[in-house]
């Protein structure tokens, strides 16, 4: 029997769904058949995904911010009411600010803790209801290489980024006996709202142009390149399928062989 023969179509969410690689993971979702709510902070972006799928009758939009577990209450109930219970949660929402050690203040590490590791912590909450009284779900967390390894003027979102693998691993061997798979996707370098902000300041810092400063970022990947979002989104959605069931508390790097 293939893994279309076992395809059920269920409710995921996915934070941070209204661009980038929320954006691709949640077209993925989509053209696999199930139903998805894509959420963020952004109505407008979200919309316009809502609108570009609009054809599948199977894309909703719902106004949340990760970092406040009201926002998130709210928000997972509004998404229910319409799709039904979640199944699949894809915690993609995620933001990265750099700066020397001793010039990150304690707002910037806690925003990046808020984001980054907190989401993560309140959305799954929110969720593990559903997956349990089914028997059955998929948690996939995208962290980051940088969750995997360390990298200079990064300090808090490393450590964040840290936190959710180490979130992932427990979640996962708790888990475990309950259906319910719980894996972080680790993408490095990726054509995204954050690498294009991470250009912009190596251009502002050192005075490069735009494509030396992409090259630099994109020369830690042997493959001397930048990661795609659909590539990312092509590693959740198999996380999400039949085939997945026995991956459980894996990092698994996108990043062309960059960690391993």
């Amino acid at each position: 029997m293939s893994a279309a023969d076992n395809f059920v179509a269920r409710h995921a969410l996915v934070t941070g769904g209204g661009r980038g690689i929320g954006a691709a993971v949640a077209a993925a979702l989509i053209a696999a058949g199930h139903r998805v709510t894509v959420t963020g902070r952004d109505s407008q972006t979200l919309q316009a995904m809502v609108r570009q799928h609009a054809a599948s009758g199977r894309c909703q939009a719902v106004a949340m911010d990760v970092t406040d577990s009201e926002s998130v209450a709210r928000g997972m109930a509004q998404a229910r009411a319409a799709f039904g219970p979640i199944a699949i949660l894809v915690n993609n929402a995620g933001q990265a600010e750099s700066a020397p050690f001793l010039k990150t203040d304690a707002e910037l590490f806690e925003r990046m803790l808020a984001v980054n590791l907190h989401g993560v912590f309140h959305c799954t909450q929110a969720a593990l209801a559903d997956m349990l009284v089914g028997s059955w779900g998929r948690i996939v967390n995208i962290a980051s290489t940088a969750g995997l390894v360390g990298y200079a003027y990064v300090a808090a979102y490393c450590a964040a980024k840290h936190g959710v693998v180490g979130l992932t691993r427990a979640l996962a061997l708790e888990y475990a006996s309950k259906g319910i798979t719980v894996n972080a996707v680790c993408p490095g370098y990726t054509e995204t709202d954050i690498v294009r902000k991470a250009v912009a300041n190596i251009v502002a810092k050192t005075g490069r142009d735009e494509a030396q400063a992409r090259s630099e970022l994109a020369k830690g990947n042997p493959m001397q390149r930048l990661v795609t979002p659909e590539e990312v989104a092509d590693s959740v959605l198999w996380l999400c399928g039949a085939g997945a069931a026995s991956i459980n508390g894996q990092s698994i790097a996108v990043a062309g062989g960059e960690v391993m």
